[in-house]
């Protein structure tokens, strides 16, 4: 299968290309560059031929010939879209339906949307996909509004599906640590400290980047009649945590770190997600890693490469800090498109 990827040299993206490449799958990969010196460590086995390419500007000719398209490439996490909104809105909602209609147009068969737990925000009880959404974020409502969009775009030749994954975390060669799991385990070993801002009650669910590679492998072997136009979440009735229970795990694996909780935070997000539909729809699937094994893997790889504090908090791994540092410089102008030097 010919799969273009979007996203490729991101945090996701860089697992999953090796993942698909060593299935034999004929991969294309389309990235912007935005995050390229946030290497933090060597070990993929394989990388594909990528495109150094706005989603926003991808054509016709980069679909020729595609079977299916994985679509990873956003502006990532809450505080990017609060930044700027508008920008946000512009290529994670309008370029991902912009997308997938040159792909339908191409006569790609496959879409497979990275959307996001974050869009059911606030919740009483467990929800499935059945639930009403609740997005509190501009991220979130890009994610509903492309669910929305491009499910009306499917038909008898174009079928997408679309993945809610739970909050990421674990090692990866283009690291980050702006997401949970992640950015405790980073202040454990930096500072020796967790000073947790809230009381740590929120609900949140975790699912390993390579467990989510694993749910994209899945749809895409699945018979089309199985994943056409469904919504799956992607994680473990298991990996429902509360905050204070992730920081509790990540204390347990750095062994001499002061904890602390503070009182509840602004921050009102809270949910907790029922996964059994993507266990059962989808028998090839099951997470194979959980918040211990996960800050146990972060752990290995800290001591590895001797990471320092100037690593942990530089802008390389915090997406953020990173536009923030091109638009200052005028890298990137302020609909974040790259600029001629």
């Amino acid at each position: 299968m010919k799969i273009l990827v979007t996203g490729t040299e991101g945090y996701l993206g860089c697992l999953l290309a090796p993942t698909l490449m060593a299935e034999g799958h004929d991969v294309l990969g389309v990235d912007t560059g935005y995050y390229k010196n946030g290497w933090l460590y060597d070990g993929v086995p394989a990388t594909p031929r990528t495109l150094a390419k706005d989603i926003r500007r991808i054509g016709p000719e980069d679909l020729e010939g595609v079977d299916a398209v994985v679509h990873m490439a956003e502006l990532s996490n809450d505080p990017l879209g609060d930044l700027i909104g508008e920008v946000t809105y512009d290529i994670n909602h309008a370029g991902s339906v912009r997308l997938a209609q040159l792909a339908k147009d191409a006569g790609v068969q496959r879409f497979v949307y990275m959307s996001s737990c974050s869009v059911y925000g606030v919740a009483d009880g467990e929800v499935d996909e059945t639930s009403p959404t609740n997005p509190q974020t501009a991220y979130a409502y890009c994610k509903q509004y492309v669910e929305r969009d491009v499910s009306a775009l499917a038909d008898d030749s174009f079928s997408p599906t679309f993945l809610r994954n739970a909050t990421a975390f674990g090692a990866s060669p283009r690291m980050r640590f702006d997401i949970v799991l992640n950015n405790l385990s980073g202040l454990a070993w930096t500072t020796g400290r967790i000073a947790m801002t809230s009381d740590g009650t929120p609900w949140r669910p975790l699912v390993h980047g390579l467990d989510i590679a694993k749910a994209i492998r899945c749809v895409l072997a699945a018979d089309r009649d199985v994943v056409h136009g469904e919504v799956f979440n992607v994680g473990s009735n298991e990996q429902n945590y509360q905050v204070k229970e992730i920081a509790e795990t990540v204390a347990e694996v750095f062994t001499g770190c002061e904890l602390s909780f503070g009182e509840a935070g602004a921050d009102n997000r809270s949910y907790k997600v029922s996964f059994d539909k993507i266990h059962k729809v989808l028998p090839g699937f099951s997470c194979e890693w959980d918040a211990l094994s996960g800050a146990r893997q972060l752990r290995a790889v800290f001591e590895r490469i001797g990471m320092d504090a100037e690593t942990f908090t530089g802008r390389g791994h915090t997406r953020l800090k990173q536009l923030e540092h091109l638009m200052r410089t005028r890298q990137l102008d302020d609909q974040l498109y790259w600029t001629a030097p």
